[in-house]
């Protein structure tokens, strides 16, 4: 909560020199190291002001507010009204957003089981005990790896709309891991392949990350598709 009000005060502060200095040039380039730390800075507030529940915060107040103290004017809050402000709407924020998880919980469940129900039915996807669903789309003819053997991979991981949320290729090098040390999908699905092969790989939400999703893409009870080529077996 103490980061976010800052984040606030700062973007209400670069509210006030813009109104005092007219409607600020849009830089196209970052040249310098300062101009590029600025930049990421101001990304971040965007981003975390976007992410607020609409209507929750009046720029045009938080604004007099910063007028105020650069001015030592007289505050309308005094410490002690403020401490108990920002901690009840601190609590508010946090309740909306347990009920917006809880919301998208559930509709990626009934989203993703859909997506399950239908993929499970095309030609060559084979299904295994525990839910994860595989097709193989190339088949490799080396060895197959143990659960407590180190692996080299390329991969791309998908949500069920095509959206790419991390890959291997992109980043122009294959990634090395233990396969003790993954999601159950991927532990399993892994040991099913040869080195030299290529899967396609579908990820219930037991077999993935589960109701508590993984950074900003990977939602609550996202069902994960994964494109996985093993490439060796390490030392």
């Amino acid at each position: 909560m103490k980061r976010f009000v800052t984040l606030v005060a700062v973007l209400a502060l670069a509210f006030v020199v813009a109104s005092c200095g007219g409607e600020p040039q849009r830089v196209t380039e970052l040249e310098t190291l300062e101009q590029k730390a600025s930049y990421a800075m101001g990304q971040d507030i965007g981003n975390t002001i976007k992410g607020m529940p609409e209507g929750s915060l009046e720029i045009d107040i938080v604004i007099q507010g910063i007028r105020d103290a650069l001015a030592d004017e007289e505050p309308l809050l005094d410490p002690q009204e403020t401490m108990q402000v920002m901690q009840e709407f601190g609590a508010q924020m946090q309740q909306a957003a347990e009920e917006e998880r809880a919301a998208a919980a559930e509709s990626n469940l009934s989203a993703g089981q859909t997506y399950l129900d239908e993929n499970k039915t095309k030609e060559g996807v084979i299904v295994t005990e525990s839910g994860l669903q595989y097709e193989v789309l190339r088949k490799g003819d080396g060895p197959k790896p143990g659960a407590d053997d180190n692996v080299t991979v390329h991969y791309k991981g998908m949500l069920t709309d095509g959206t790419v949320f991390n890959s291997s290729y992109d980043m122009g090098e294959p990634a090395s891991f233990p396969l003790n040390g993954v999601i159950p999908g991927w532990k399993e699905g892994i040991q099913l392949m040869n080195v030299g092969s290529k899967y396609r790989f579908v990820l219930p939400p037991e077999l993935a990350y589960g109701e508590r999703g993984a950074g900003q893409m990977i939602g609550p009870n996202a069902v994960l598709i994964f494109e996985v080529e093993l490439l060796s077996i390490d030392e």
